[in-house]
């Protein structure tokens, strides 16, 4: 069961994806030309999407795989290509409108797009999921019982990403908290490793699956550490 937390947290994206940001995420995730701040964080999300993949085995035929906030489906649309049986879920029906329009698929692969919520039990059980800059926005607590409902439901592994405390990733969040304004993104919400490893390792509903590896992103406004969650053998 997710928190309250979550639900009202998880609505305010809803509302900012479909509302607010459509039109400069839409430049953000294409071809167009974007600001060099927007730019720098195209070009990590990039490398992120990069280094997510790279994790993923090369041949993906015959898996099922959840990419649970997948925006406007490039992650989708790659793991497709090798093979996969993907999902692709997002809160925002203007996003997944989005993915639809973008998407040309023609290979071994396919991809059901949804609107709704990672977490739902009518999902499925999956191979692989992949929850990329998706629960950015959450408390630490509320990341860790989202990564207890998913893992609970995938044969491999769980790859996800978070925002990294730093000082200046600290300061942005305290200063966002402290002058709200009505048309701002949810905040990004900074995460400290050692607090989320250990976590994740106390968790009971989390038995039996460790955190295998990490790796950060630092590309300009664009700062984000991506971990695999991975079922012991």
């Amino acid at each position: 069961m997710t928190s309250h937390s979550y639900a009202a947290r998880r609505s305010q994206l809803t509302t900012y994806f479909d509302r607010t940001a459509v039109e400069a995420w839409a430049r953000l995730t294409s071809d167009a030309p974007v600001s060099k701040i927007r730019a720098t964080v195209r070009a990590g999300r990039d490398a992120m999407r990069a280094n997510l993949l790279g994790w993923l085995p090369a041949d993906l035929t015959g898996r099922r795989l959840l990419d649970a906030g997948c925006g406007t489906g490039a992650l989708s649309l790659e793991a497709a290509r090798r093979g996969a049986e993907v999902v692709a879920i997002d809160v925002s029906p203007t996003l997944i409108g989005l993915a639809r329009e973008r998407t040309s698929l023609s290979g071994p692969g396919r991809i059901e797009f949804r609107v709704g919520d990672m977490l739902d039990p009518a999902l499925g059980r999956f191979d692989h999921i992949v929850a990329m800059d998706s629960l950015i926005h959450y408390a630490t607590p509320d990341i860790v019982r989202a990564l207890a409902v998913l893992a609970d439901r995938t044969e491999t592994s769980v790859l996800f990403t978070v925002a990294p405390r730093t000082p200046l990733l600290t300061l942005m969040h305290m200063a966002g908290r402290a002058f709200p304004r009505g048309d701002r993104a949810p905040a990004i919400v900074p995460v400290g490793e050692a607090d989320l490893r250990r976590r994740v390792a106390a968790d009971p509903a989390l038995a039996g699956v460790g955190i295998a590896r990490a790796h950060r992103v630092n590309s300009g406004f664009y700062l984000s550490q991506a971990f695999e969650l991975r079922r012991a053998s």
